[in-house]
């Protein structure tokens, strides 16, 4: 069963918006304008069509009752950037490479990292949620799910996987040579 949509916080709408139709190439389909449930002030609600199964959503807060925040989902509960994160369908390594060079084409660093059964991209979104782009590269097998639930059931640290290989590609910054 897919996901309907996943809503977060965010700071700053323009940059939010821009983020996700420029840099991620989602839609803006429904904005809903709403009165807070304690009624204390209003929030925009903004839906932005994913292109696979499902919406992200956002909450643009206008209520002096509530005190500022981080809309990091990661950051602002203390934890690094990378461990709560957003992670979208590539389908395959050419989504991979295409979602790739728009990022860097909108000027955001990408980090790419082949997991070995998996290959994703990495960035920041404005709100300081990392996002990611993923593609399956190989079908799970019997072997894979029983080590699953070997790990998961796991009463002792495990042996760890290596760090595995990753590329950084750094934007072109405006106003530097291409």
């Amino acid at each position: 069963m897919g996901f309907h949509h996943v809503a977060i916080a965010t700071r700053d709408v323009e940059a939010t918006h821009a983020f996700y139709t420029n840099a991620m190439g989602f839609e803006l389909v429904k904005v809903d304008a709403i009165q807070t449930l304690d009624g204390t002030g209003w929030a925009r609600h903004l839906f932005y069509d994913t292109h696979g199964q499902g919406l992200i959503a956002f909450w643009d807060l206008h209520d002096d009752t509530i005190g500022d925040f981080d809309p990091s989902i990661s950051k602002g509960l203390g934890l690094p950037v990378w461990t709560n994160h957003l992670a979208f369908d590539a389908v395959d390594l050419d989504g991979i490479a295409e979602h790739r060079n728009r990022w860097l084409d909108h000027g955001y660093d990408v980090i790419e990292v082949d997991h070995g059964w998996c290959t994703s991209i990495y960035t920041t979104d404005p709100n300081g949620v990392m996002v990611e782009f993923c593609a399956t590269t190989r079908a799970f097998t019997d072997a894979d799910r029983e080590q699953a639930l070997r790990l998961l059931t796991a009463t002792e640290k495990p042996e760890l996987l290596p760090e595995p290989p990753s590329k950084g590609y750094e934007a072109a910054k405006e106003g530097a040579p291409a």
